[in-house]
């Protein structure tokens, strides 16, 4: 009878600290980068951002990128949008993207993602500049 309490309270001490490790993590731990802010105007231009965790300062690899809008907001042009569609990177937490840029200025790649091991959703905003 001793020995099965010691054993729940010793499951019961690595549930808890096993909780709080898991807790840990939140969205606001994760930040959204630009690989280059400075980006080519025009048709097939490519541009990546660097999905990183603040704390490690690591990148995250594995990371499901969705619900994406490329605008011109950081110029008060929010309704001017831009095709974008992903393409593969070898480099990790490094997500790439080709896009038709169709005039020069400031550029907000707004997304969200889902990180490996976080329950919540990672949202970010990245601008870049086209010339």
């Amino acid at each position: 009878m001793v020995i099965r309490s010691r054993f729940l309270v010793l499951l019961a001490v690595l549930a808890v600290g096993l909780g709080a490790r898991i807790a840990y993590a939140a969205p606001a731990d994760y930040v959204f980068e630009p690989v280059s802010a400075d980006v080519r105007n025009g048709k097939d231009s490519e541009f990546a951002v660097r999905l990183r965790n603040k704390a490690t300062g690591k990148p995250v690899e594995g990371a499901v990128l969705f619900r994406t809008r490329l605008d011109m907001s950081p110029d008060s042009m929010g309704e001017m949008t831009a095709k974008h569609t992903a393409m593969p990177s070898a480099e990790p937490g490094i997500y790439k993207f080709k896009a038709d840029f169709t005039m020069a200025g400031g550029w907000a790649f707004k997304l969200m993602a889902k990180v490996p091991g976080e329950a919540e959703t990672v949202q970010g905003t990245v601008v870049f500049k086209t010339k």
